[in-house]
């Protein structure tokens, strides 16, 4: 059976220390999509090594922004991945073959998260399946930002190879991008009528780190688990509160 196209997606923002190693690791496919959210770094001028696809689209939001560089994908095939993670040969040669058989609508697949260097295996860090292969006119986007969400209509199936994701390379990038992750996950949470009274915060904020160091056993990743559980609670904690914050100015 011949081998149907494939799309990569891909979305950017001041990415020049990612980007190379992302786009080296998909150059087999048969196009590359980059859509670009105003990057001040040499993002572009990498990416123009690889792709003459690039477009540039002001931040409307994770989900939105990754359904537009979908929309730019000329094949029936996508694929969706991050500027910081990586297609391994293993991973590239099951889409190819699966590209031939077809036999599902979407795919899903075990990403190996490193933390600040370490291949976190506990504390809900693996196997942290996604679904990120589907054909496109069966594949939308939902989710709550800042977490994207592919939903297929049809059959779905686990491809157990995992795409490699290297998440923060320093504790001041993993601060602020958790800050920043918060405030989104805030504002759309806000969007969708939902509060939150003060006295549960404290709670929920105890809970996140138990439940990531405990439950789920993030202890077993040694002191990098110990700090990863403290930056769950700490995001969790922020999340709540600014939501608390802009459901109380309203």
């Amino acid at each position: 059976m011949q081998r149907e196209k494939l799309s990569i997606t891909i979305i950017t923002l001041n990415e020049e220390h990612n980007i190379k190693d992302c786009l080296e690791s998909v150059r087999w496919a048969d196009e590359i999509i980059v859509v670009d959210s105003g990057s001040t770094d040499r993002t572009i001028q990498i990416c123009r090594e690889y792709t003459d696809c690039i477009w540039t689209n002001p931040w409307p939001g994770m989900n939105e922004q990754k359904r537009i560089a979908m929309d730019h994908a000329s094949h029936p095939w996508v694929l969706n991945i991050d500027a910081d993670e990586r297609v391994p040969e293993a991973l590239r040669d099951r889409i190819l073959r699966i590209l031939e058989t077809r036999d599902s609508d979407g795919y899903r697949f075990p990403r190996k998260n490193y933390f600040l260097g370490r291949w976190m295996r506990h504390g809900g860090w693996y196997p942290d399946h996604v679904l990120r292969l589907f054909r496109k006119e069966r594949g939308s986007y939902s989710g709550i930002d800042p977490h994207d969400k592919v939903v297929v209509k049809g059959k779905v199936s686990t491809i157990p190879v995992p795409l490699v994701h290297h998440t923060y390379s320093s504790l001041s990038q993993y601060v602020a991008r958790q800050n920043a992750y918060s405030s989104a996950a805030a504002g759309a949470l806000a969007l969708t009528g939902k509060k939150i009274s003060p006295f549960l915060i404290p709670l929920k904020t105890i809970w996140k780190f138990i439940e990531t160091y405990v439950v789920k056993m993030g202890f077993l990743d040694g002191f990098h688990g110990y700090v990863a559980a403290m930056g769950a609670a700490f995001s969790a904690f922020w999340k709540y509160v600014k939501l608390w914050e802009l459901t109380r100015r309203k």
